[in-house]
């Protein structure tokens, strides 16, 4: 056993040491035995130890000296003995001889690199290095001699102009005294082929084009030479040719003249087609201006100059067709203006001469309905009460007894399905909308009536109106009767303009014709009492004095009648007046309003198209896939892509706030989960407040928001906003967002009666906001502290747009804070807006979502892999169609870098010809505002064709306007992405419309 143990330790022992020998210095041998063995492994393991640490280190100084050029560099290893310690320090002081000798020569190569040779190696060598530094002092020796005499040459000739100067070096030979020859010679023959070129530039410089340079020359100066003669007789050529065109088109006024200059290339090509490009630019707007024009002096108000033009000539051509969108919208409200005055003219001529109301009644219902295409309608005059007479209807009747409460009757009819023995409608006042509206003195407008509420009937069939209009008949206070009308379309608003005017008119007819009524009832009854009178001879006198008394009253009521008659035509003109007025007015917000949607249109197309291809570039070199960037470069890259997605959710932000402004941002209320929200702001905003060190926590009270009823997209973007300014106003503590039930006491007033009510509050430890700006912070382009926007960054534009948000989820937003504490904001929120019903997301809610989307996303995350490997997209052919050579380039290298192959073209037609003559294209990525064919008649185009019918057509625009995406979609495209578009997204909807092979 003991034999077998002494093998045993000494196989361990040979086995350690052939690792040695092999250069495996991580060998030990176990030391848990006892008596020989284990001293044995102890010492091994300590020698092995010590050869590793002597090793690293020696091996660390020579990779910093030979490998790394680190100079200095010295072993450190614990103390040791023997050969270990005079291997040391043989290597430390071979670094040190090494590192002195190197620095001294680089320090005297360095000097004469920048033009020092006054330096020399002093350093002590010997062996190689010595001879080293003996021939390099040399060298710097007549290295300098040579280096003052050249220096001279080459400033006397170069610097002060001095040609003809010679270097005179002494004491050199070999290279040097040929050098210097040479040097001498190329200033001899320098000065004369310099003096022969500036002879010839002066005189072309002075106008002369008559001179060639004559000189001896050879290589490159004879290549200069031929040159210039070359430039010379081309530019005489070039100068006679554009002398000709612009004689032609500016002297004689002879438009499309072409500069033709033979045998040119280069830059006199490119100059020549740029002199004849110019000719026919100004050719072609000059034309297509006086076209426009002509056609308005003609009265043709549909033409627009529509030819390309630049600086001032864009500048005319926008003014042009400004002038004559104006002119366009002029006549068109003076026709509008013209028509309402024609037709209330000609129905109050009508009615005038006429003493029967149900006459006028009649012929009311007979010509208004059919001019404002009304398919229904009826005329309720007011009366004193049940089967009484025709009256008037006031404030002060309104306490009436029941048997006395004034009605309205229906007296005539358009279309009207009643059965006539059923009798007139009455309704008293203040029940239905009739009788509503004759007590609120307000028109009554109803949209999307149910069907069966009021059926057109014809003898082929029936049909359910959509719109109703209930018009009450007022003068002076009081109501006379109303006029209610059904249509099977909504109503114009030039048709309720004159509704609203006509029921004016007709008040003052209906009193007049009212009073005319009561006088005859008056005469009538004179004339009755006349003849009781004649009758009765006993009481004649009487009878007489009582008449003479009635005919004065009479008379009374008549002056009052004529007076009454004189202040209705006085206020009549100043309605006119009035009304003249708000028509301007109303034009130019309308005008104003067009302006700015065209507008930020525009803008929007065209900061979202260079966009496109910065961010999708930046982000591509940020990723660095072919890692020949450094660091920093893709670090540049990354800032790059940030600013450029600042600049993106400022775009955002500014059409979020024109959408509120103009009252064009819907809301689409739908069940909610609040903890699906509170979900996304946690993924979303943790990442942000961990890199800052912030505690970010995002909590609900148990049952909270269980029947929340809103437009999600629209909640996310408010919390987003107050989120966002928390963290960005933070730098130490926290920001948390809490979801609670609100009190009784602490709901707002504006709320108050809206049923349960959330509070969203989001609380930081940021700096505060003072008192005094509070409500400041919620105006546009406001943050607070005139210096907040300096010191953080921001437009100001996040709190105003999430306030008006919120009031289109009909709830609120307060603020409270303290300087150096912290600020807390709250969003109060109904569980359910009352004011809209909920009802599925309407056609164009797509949109709204893709919109919710890129506000989400902002820009392109800087996740995309640069290099796709899809079986779905590699080697499919995709077909490009884009005149903005940026985004074609940012777009062909994404999609080059999934595998596919892509042919571009950069308008319609040029890519209608790429897909006949390519029938291996699987897909188009179509842009669309483009010159000439733009991407909605292309894509039509690309349907019409029979073979291209099916083929998928992608929309890659800046047009982010509502209605842009259901119109792109009709005009046959099968998907509709916004620009700036994540390389990821764009992949993925072109995998969505490629089949697998």
């Amino acid at each position: 056993m003991a034999m077998d143990e002494t093998d045993r330790t000494l196989e361990q022992l040979l086995a350690g040491l052939m690792a040695v020998r092999d250069g495996n210095l991580d060998t030990r041998l176990p030391e848990d035995a006892g008596g020989l063995p284990g001293n044995i492994a102890a010492v091994f393991n300590g020698m092995v130890a010590q050869l590793s640490q002597v090793t690293t280190e020696v091996t660390r100084v020579a990779q910093e000296v030979g490998g790394e050029g680190r100079l200095g560099g010295q072993a450190r290893v614990p103390p040791v003995g023997g050969v270990w310690r005079e291997l040391t320090d043989a290597v430390n002081s071979m670094a040190d001889n090494l590192t002195s000798q190197v620095r001294n020569i680089s320090q005297v190569a360095t000097a004469v690199a920048r033009g020092d040779l006054t330096q020399k190696i002093r350093v002590d060598a010997r062996g190689e290095i010595l001879e080293l530094k003996d021939t390099i002092n040399t060298m710097v020796e007549r290295l300098s001699s040579f280096a003052e005499e050249v220096t001279r040459v080459a400033r006397e000739v170069g610097t002060e102009g001095n040609l003809g100067g010679q270097a005179t070096v002494h004491g050199v030979s070999g290279t040097w005294m040929d050098l210097t020859n040479n040097v001498n010679s190329m200033a001899d023959n320098l000065t004369n082929q310099v003096r022969n070129i500036a002879q010839v530039t002066t005189a072309v410089a002075e106008g002369d084009l008559t001179r060639k340079i004559d000189v001896d020359a050879r290589g490159e100066i004879l290549e200069l030479k031929t040159t210039i003669n070359t430039m010379v007789d081309q530019l005489g050529s070039f100068a006679a040719e554009v002398t000709r065109v612009a004689r032609e088109v500016g002297s004689e006024g002879r438009l499309g003249g072409q500069a033709e200059v033979a045998d040119v290339s280069g830059t006199w090509r490119r100059l020549t087609e740029n002199v004849n490009e110019l000719a026919a630019n100004l050719t072609g707007q000059v034309r297509a201006i006086a076209e426009v024009t002509s056609a308005v002096a003609r009265g043709d108000l549909t033409r627009t100059v529509a030819v390309e033009a630049p600086g001032e000539v864009g500048a005319l051509k926008d003014n042009i067709n400004s002038m004559v969108e104006s002119l366009r919208a002029t006549t068109r409200a003076n026709e509008e203006k013209d028509w309402l005055k024609t037709q209330l003219a000609r129905i109050s001529g009508g009615i005038q001469g006429r003493r029967d109301l149900p006459t006028v009644a009649r012929l009311i219902m007979r010509e208004v309905p059919p001019l404002v295409h009304a398919q229904y309608g009826c005329f309720f005059l007011a009366h004193d009460g049940p089967q009484g007479a025709v009256g008037s209807v006031g404030a002060e009747q309104a306490d009436q007894a029941e048997g006395q409460a004034p009605e309205l009757v229906a007296i005539a009819s358009y279309g009207l399905p009643d059965d006539p023995s059923s009798g007139p409608r009455r309704f008293r006042v203040g029940q239905s909308l009739v009788g509503q509206a004759a007590a609120d003195h307000r028109v009554v407008v109803v949209d999307e009536l149910p069907p069966g509420y009021a059926p057109v009937l014809t003898g082929t069939g029936s049909a359910d109106p959509s719109s109703l209009i209930v018009l009450p008949i007022v003068f002076e206070g009081q109501v006379l009767g109303a006029l209610e009308l059904a249509s099977l379309r909504p109503f114009a608003p030039l048709h309720r303009d004159f509704l609203e005017q006509f029921t004016e008119l007709l008040g003052v007819n209906v009193s007049s014709l009212t009073a005319n009524a009561r006088t005859d009832e008056l005469l009538e009854r004179s004339q009755l009492l006349t003849a009781e009178l004649s009758a009765r001879s006993g009481e004649l006198q009487a009878r007489q004095r009582e008449l003479q008394r009635s005919n004065a009253e009479l008379q009374d009521k008549a002056a009052l009648l004529a007076d009454r008659n004189r202040d209705i035509e006085r206020k009549n003109h100043q309605i006119e007046q009035a009304r003249q007025e708000l028509e301007e007015r109303a034009q130019e917000l309308a005008r104003a309003s067009l302006y700015k949607s065209e507008f930020l249109a525009n803008m929007s197309h065209e900061l979202r198209t260079p966009l496109n291809s910065l961010l999708i570039l930046a982000q591509l070199l940020a990723q660095n896939p072919e890692g020949n960037l450094t660091e920093k470069q893709a670090d540049y890259a990354a800032v790059i892509h940030s600013a450029g997605s600042d600049l993106l959710q400022l775009i955002n932000d500014i059409l979020d706030l024109s959408k509120v402004e103009a009252g064009r941002m819907d809301v689409h209320p739908e069940p909610v989960s609040l903890q699906r929200v509170l979900d996304y702001v946690d993924v979303t905003f943790r990442p942000v407040a961990d890199e800052r060190g912030l505690e970010f926590t995002v909590s609900g009270a148990p049952s909270a928001g269980e029947g929340l009823v809103t437009d999600e997209a629209r909640l996310r973007q408010v919390l987003r906003n107050l989120v966002s300014n928390a963290l960005k106003f933070t730098r130490t503590g926290g920001v948390s967002l809490r979801v609670q039930p609100a009190g009784p006491q602490e709901v707002p007033d504006p709320l108050r009666g809206a049923g349960p009510v959330l509070a969203f509050r989001v609380i930081d430890t940021g700096i505060g906001i003072p008192a005094e700006q509070l409500e400041s912070v919620f105006d546009a382009f406001q943050q607070g502290d005139s210096g907040a926007d300096r010191a953080y960054g921001g437009t100001g534009l996040g709190l105003s747009i999430s306030r008006e948000v919120s009031k289109l989820l009909g709830g609120t937003i307060t603020a409270e804070s303290t300087m150096g504490q912290g600020s807390c904001f709250t969003l109060y929120l109904p569980e359910h807006d009352g004011r809209a019903q909920v009802r599925p997301a309407p056609a164009g809610a797509g949109e709204e979502g893709e919109e919710a989307e890129e506000r989400d996303g902002s820009a392109p995350a800087l996740r995309f892999a640069a290099q796709v490997d899809d079986e779905g997209l590699r080697d499919r052919t995709v077909l490009l169609v884009d005149d903005d050579s940026r985004n074609v380039f940012a777009l062909t290298e994404v999609l080059k870098s999934a595998g596919m192959q892509v042919l571009t073209a950069d308008n319609g037609e040029a890519g209608i010809r790429l897909l006949a003559a390519h029938p291996e294209v699987d897909l188009v990525v179509m842009d669309l505002m483009m010159a000439g064919l733009d991407g909605y008649a292309t894509t039509r185009a690309i349907r019409a064709m029979p073979r291209l019918a099916e083929l998928p057509v992608v929309v890659v625009t800046a047009k982010a306007m509502p209605g842009d995406r259901a119109e792109a979609l009709a005009a046959g495209a099968s998907d509709y992405v916004v620009k700036p578009v994540a390389p990821d997204r764009l992949l993925t909807a072109l995998r969505t419309w490629l089949t697998p092979r």
